[in-house]
């Protein structure tokens, strides 16, 4: 199994969700984040006032998926938060040792489904 985290551009997190649902994955967890990366945060006008806003917010996706379906996921969350634009986010995948359903105590793949 793998663990599939994507930061992406919050405004992008519904047309993920979308294209991921259409691809066929069972579920996925979102929250908002706030950091930074190579763009070390933003500077924005308010009131004819220029403000930099150190930590932008992001969406966190986070999906756990059978090792033969990682790549169509990554292909598939990296084509719906596309923008071409700096700040598009990264994907970070991971293995997973385990999965247990609590209900039926199912483990492995059979969790997932």
């Amino acid at each position: 199994m793998k663990r599939i985290d994507a930061i992406i551009r919050p405004a992008k997190a519904g047309a993920v969700c979308i294209a991921l649902k259409k691809a066929g994955n069972p579920g996925l967890m979102i929250m908002e984040i706030e950091g930074y990366g190579k763009q070390r945060g933003i500077e924005q006008q308010f009131r004819g006032k220029t403000y930099k806003t150190e930590l932008i917010t992001k969406a966190k996706l986070t999906v756990i998926v059978k090792d033969e379906a990682a790549g169509e996921i990554v292909r598939v969350i990296r084509e719906a938060a596309y923008t071409g634009k700096e700040g598009d986010g990264k994907i970070f995948i991971s293995p997973v040792d385990d999965a247990v359903r609590i209900r039926t105590g199912e483990s492995g793949d059979l969790a997932l489904a």
